[in-house]
């Protein structure tokens, strides 16, 4: 088995699912988070997304989560997933740090969706061994994963992680390392676009998704979509691909960025374009 040990760090939804699915694969996952309570509130959410999927014939939820050791800070392992907030100065500063205490043959690997994976591997002695997996959301049932390959990513490392994410029992995609590779380009001009018809008052938030939903055969409207990703993740996604790709096209909506500024990020604080609250 490749990779026995796997350190994620980021212990919220996107790191949650993803030490939920490594330790699936018969792993031993350190889930690492620096904000107290963290690691406790993704042991939670995981035990409960576990115990609905074993009453579907899933896995039981005891044998997975004896798989999954919350831990203080960065320790050694066979790989690392990052997982953190959509912050370049953040995740080069963690990939720094995680260089240097990582043994020699470790891989270290980026849930981001849009920062420049070549970036993070400038931060590191090892830029052969950096590389992205891109994980979608939720991440136990979602089957796509993003491998982004830098230009100084060796192609064995490459190689394998895409071996990893089909024993993950996912579906590996290879990108070039290309500002929001290939989801997030597509993606986020289409929820942008949505936000626009929305500040202009073409239709309501329900008519706009209701559109996508049964024009697109779409599961989730876009609206609905952003509220689940985080108004804040979009937007700093926006940014990076206004700024990657050099064009104003990418630029988030204005009523994106007032939604983020009254602090209405989506369903994570209880209100985006959508009230979640009882």
């Amino acid at each position: 088995m490749r990779f026995p040990t796997v350190l994620v760090v980021g212990a919220g939804q996107m790191g949650g699912g993803i030490a939920q699915v490594i330790a699936g694969s018969g792993r031993h996952v350190l889930l690492h988070d620096p904000f107290p309570g963290a690691t406790d509130r993704a042991l939670v959410t995981i035990e409960k997304s576990l115990t609905r999927l074993a009453e579907k014939g899933g896995a039981e939820p005891s044998a997975v989560l004896a798989r999954i050791e919350a831990v203080s800070e960065i320790a050694p392992a066979d790989l690392l997933i990052e997982a953190i907030t959509e912050d370049e100065a953040v995740k080069v500063d963690l990939f720094a740090r995680a260089d240097a205490l990582l043994p020699p043959g470790a891989v270290l690997a980026s849930n981001t969706s849009s920062i420049p994976i070549a970036t993070l591997a400038a931060a590191t002695q090892r830029p052969e061994s950096v590389v992205g997996m891109h994980f979608f959301n939720p991440v136990p049932l979602m089957a796509l994963v993003e491998v982004i390959r830098a230009p100084t990513t060796a192609p064995e490392t490459a190689a394998a992680i895409v071996e990893l994410t089909r024993e993950l029992g996912k579906e590996p995609v290879e990108t070039l390392d290309k500002a929001g590779f290939v989801a997030n380009r597509i993606l986020m001009p289409f929820i942008n676009e949505a936000v626009w018809a929305l500040s202009e008052g073409v239709a309501t938030a329900e008519a706009i998704d209701t559109v996508a939903k049964l024009g697109f055969a779409h599961p989730m409207g876009p609206l609905a979509l952003a509220d689940l990703i985080g108004l804040d993740t979009c937007v700093a996604i926006m940014r990076v691909l206004e700024r990657g790709l050099g064009s104003d096209r990418y630029a988030p909506c204005p009523l994106l960025e007032t939604h983020v500024a009254a602090g209405r990020l989506g369903r994570k604080s209880g209100a985006g374009f959508y009230d979640y609250n009882p």
